[in-house]
């Protein structure tokens, strides 16, 4: 039995992290478990690939603030990672639920620069369905570059990272917990649960309730009226076109077609898949942006997405960060937006976390 301070389940972006926290911490002994053969190839890789800036939320004030005070850190400590040279441009539909003057005095709430952009406007939109457009300070990521560095991290660190292997929590007392995985049992004195749509999946009960959704990514290339800019249609059931950098093209999600099916019960048994929709999305777009019938379509990515059930009908992306009910050595922790992981790493530094 392999014995450690902490185990980390989950080598997505924000697992990551609270590994690296943890060592920083003075953790010696961590170990991080994933089950695919390396960190960062499902949710953390399979998303819109956006550094929020706080646009994207004109209905929750608090998750806008969020965003725009962790914007700046993120794109200064991962310049290596993030495209500068790309016009962010939000168009306000003439039936959004905010209109251009509330989108505007929004951005101005929260301290976020947006300017109308006629030229744009122009070019990109049918007037006839578009009431106004904004370009706006936001950057797209590299989660593959991203991927890269958090490696070469967690090995300085000390991080004992195994790939390919599951754990699942068996039992647990005053002092420890024992996870038995793929590999071996493994005791430790504190476990994290990052495994984010499968939170509730891995023996620990979790009080937030978790929804999961089959979420599609298509990816396009897009046209060239689209050259050097990306696109998000506010705010409804509209769509967002942005770069991709992993793989040199653009991604189209969809508010209405992107989510296939959804369930709230543990693991993915309710997954149900009928094909893709990216056709679909292109055509409801082309419909706002005459310009997307020149777009190709590649293909598609899939992933699940995890939403808080209590946040599901709102704007706010709140991160979870749980103590067990049933022990204070296990915490579960839900990510949102990728500039976030600053607020956890806030907790995990002000929280005592003894060692024996």
């Amino acid at each position: 039995m392999k014995e450690v301070d902490a185990l980390v389940i989950g080598g997505g972006f924000y697992g990551c992290h609270i590994a690296l926290g943890l060592a920083e911490l003075g953790f010696r002994r961590i170990r991080l478990i994933e089950r695919e053969p390396s960190i960062m190839l499902r949710a953390s890789y399979v998303n819109q690939a956006r550094v929020h800036n706080g646009y994207h939320y004109p209905r929750s004030l608090p998750t806008g603030i969020s965003s725009r005070r962790n914007f700046g850190r993120f794109v200064e400590e991962h310049a290596y990672a993030v495209l500068h040279d790309v016009e962010m441009v939000y168009g306000i539909a003439r039936n959004s639920r905010v209109t251009g003057s509330q989108f505007a005095r929004f951005c101005a709430e929260i301290g976020a620069p947006c300017r109308e952009n006629m030229r744009a406007m122009t070019e990109l939109f049918d007037p006839a369905l578009v009431e106004s457009c904004f370009s706006v300070t936001e950057i797209a990521f590299d989660s593959s570059a991203l991927a890269r560095d958090l490696l070469s991290r967690l090995d300085a660190a000390g991080v004992e990272c195994r790939f390919g292997v599951s754990g699942r929590v068996a039992q647990w007392d005053d002092n420890s917990v024992l996870v038995e995985t793929t590999d071996e049992p493994v005791q430790a004195h504190y476990v994290f649960n990052c495994t984010y749509a499968y939170l509730d999946d891995i023996g620990v009960r979790v009080r937030n309730k978790v929804k999961k959704e089959l979420a599609e990514i298509a990816l396009i290339q897009p046209p060239r009226e689209m050259a050097g800019r990306a696109v998000t249609m506010m705010d409804g059931p509209f769509f967002s076109s942005m770069p991709f950098p992993a793989q040199s093209c653009y991604s189209l999600t969809h508010v209405r077609y992107t989510p296939h099916t959804s369930w709230t019960d543990a693991g993915d048994e309710a997954l149900q898949f009928s094909g893709s929709r990216a056709q679909t999305m292109i055509r409801d777009a082309i419909r706002y942006m005459p310009c997307m019938r020149a777009s190709t379509y590649l293909g598609s990515l899939y992933e699940l997405k995890a939403i808080l059930v209590k946040s599901e009908d709102s704007d706010s992306r709140p991160i979870v960060f749980e103590q067990s009910a049933d022990t204070d050595r296990i915490y579960s922790v839900l990510g949102s937006k990728i500039d976030n992981i600053y607020d956890v790493l806030t907790y995990l530094k002000q929280k005592q976390w003894p060692l024996p």
